[in-house]
């Protein structure tokens, strides 16, 4: 069957805007890099032969004590620890979320990329001084990463043509999968050679200098930037010609609070934040317990699932894009293809890895496919918010991200608080995450939408 060949557009490798996806995608690998790295750090970090005693007594030998503190904190207190920026990251959400579509992309996102560096170069003085400045610091730190993880989206409002939506969000998004891989190899290396303080160094001197390129580079709107070509500029301009923002108008609230869509796309977000979370913050903890391979092993072992995961969204965007270009898919098969396939296999290979008859290897091959295939969202729930409303994108992206990070956070802190009681619950814990994934799957399936909802095409009265 014959389609029409899509629109005419300036090449895509050649572009000011995959320049600009691609300058996000290494803000993203900054910012997930100075939250990941802590999960392996925190191995180095902590006393795991000593009884417990002072909470923050050092236990290292005299002679590794100056690169490599060690801190006698439990493993309640490391759940707490890990999961502070979690508790940061929800409260800025929505209403970064509605400031998103008012302030300037630039200064928002470069401020908060700023501010994210500067506390990771502050974490190892902040760990001398206790546990609770390390709550504090990471609490601050989810702060200002949640303002980037909200306000970046609005980036595509103005800088994305309707049929590179996916591949440029992809591109971009696909960073805070790569970042966790990036931290975990990185991590492991530089703790055994120069001590685990040099990691939050080296991640917070890179966030610097991107949060600097950001200024320097980025433009909110396309007709300012000095570098863009009169090709491209025409291009966005026709391309997004009708699209419109919400303008400083009200937001529908109730409208979009009992939406259907909208309670698929944050139900699947935080069963893939739940996920996602465990394995971030918990993978090298595992490795580490159940299969006992050292800190470097480790870290290659917990950076792989993330490494294969960046190549699958990104690989994902593209496949989404070309499926929609040459009507091979309509575009809500799409959303609901890549979510299921990004939430239904880590329900599946958790459960499986814990089997007794299931040996190490396979259990580190079946970890690294359920993390990965996690990827292919970015594809799916990721942008859909953008398909349903995209005169509300910024206020009902806040929305979604928010429930889905209470994903993170409850299971960053329940995981902590069971491995505590009894250190071989990951079966509990593994059975329990699949749980949650199948039923958000379900719900998806049945009301996802991907066309324009009625209460997201004209104003309405509904006010904050």
């Amino acid at each position: 069957m014959d389609h029409p060949s899509p629109p005419r557009k300036a090449p895509t490798l050649c572009s000011l805007r995959t320049g600009l996806a691609l300058l996000l995608h290494f803000c993203n690998v900054a910012l997930l890099s100075q939250r990941v790295c802590l999960s392996l750090t925190m191995v180095a970090m902590v006393n795991r032969s000593e009884p417990r005693g002072a909470p923050n007594a050092s236990l290292a030998a005299p002679l590794d004590n100056v690169k490599n503190p060690v801190y006698n904190w439990s493993p309640q207190t490391q759940g707490i620890i890990l999961s502070a920026i979690m508790y940061g990251m929800p409260l800025i959400h929505i209403p970064m979320g509605y400031l998103a579509g008012i302030c300037p992309v630039k200064k928002v996102v470069g401020s908060a990329l700023l501010l994210s560096s500067l506390l990771s170069l502050c974490t190892p003085l902040a760990a001398e001084a206790g546990e609770s400045l390390v709550i504090a610091c990471r609490f601050f730190q989810g702060l200002s990463q949640g303002t980037v993880q909200v306000a970046q989206h609005m980036v595509w409002i103005k800088w994305a043509p309707p049929l590179e939506r996916n591949r440029l969000t992809s591109v971009s998004l696909s960073g805070t999968l790569l970042g966790p891989s990036v931290a975990l190899l990185v991590t492991g290396f530089v703790s055994q050679s120069l001590g685990w303080p040099m990691v939050f160094y080296i991640f917070g001197a890179g966030g610097c200098a991107l949060s600097l390129l950001w200024f320097v580079l980025f433009y909110d709107d396309p007709e300012e930037h000095p570098c863009i070509s009169l090709h491209e500029k025409d291009l966005l301009r026709s391309s997004l010609a009708e699209q419109v923002s919400s303008g400083g108008k009200s937001v529908p609230v109730t409208a979009m609070l009992t939406s259907l869509p909208v309670w698929a796309i944050s139900l699947s977000g935080f069963a893939f934040s739940w996920t996602n979370t465990i394995a971030f913050l918990y993978m090298p903890t595992f490795i580490s317990s159940k299969l006992h391979i050292e800190m470097r092993e480790n870290g290659l072992l917990s950076a792989l699932p993330h490494l294969l995961s960046w190549v699958l969204s990104i690989l994902a965007g593209h496949a989404a894009d070309f499926f929609l270009a040459r009507k091979i898919l309509r575009l809500v098969t799409i959303r609901k293809l890549f979510t299921t396939l990004g939430l239904l296999p880590p329900a599946l290979l958790a459960v499986s890895v814990l089997h007794p008859s299931v040996s190490p290897l396979s259990s580190v091959v079946g970890l690294t496919l359920a993390s990965a295939t996690a990827g292919f969202c970015m594809a799916g729930l990721m942008i859909n918010p953008l398909d349903i409303a995209p005169r509300y994108y910024g206020f009902l992206k806040g929305v979604t991200v928010l429930i889905a990070m209470v994903g993170g956070l409850i299971s960053s802190t329940l995981t902590g608080i069971m491995l505590n009681q009894d250190p071989d619950s990951w079966f509990k814990i593994f059975l329990l995450m699949a749980a949650i994934n199948v039923t958000s799957i379900l719900f998806y399936l049945i009301f996802a939408k991907a066309d324009v909802q009625d209460w997201a095409k004209e104003w309405q009265g509904t006010r904050l």
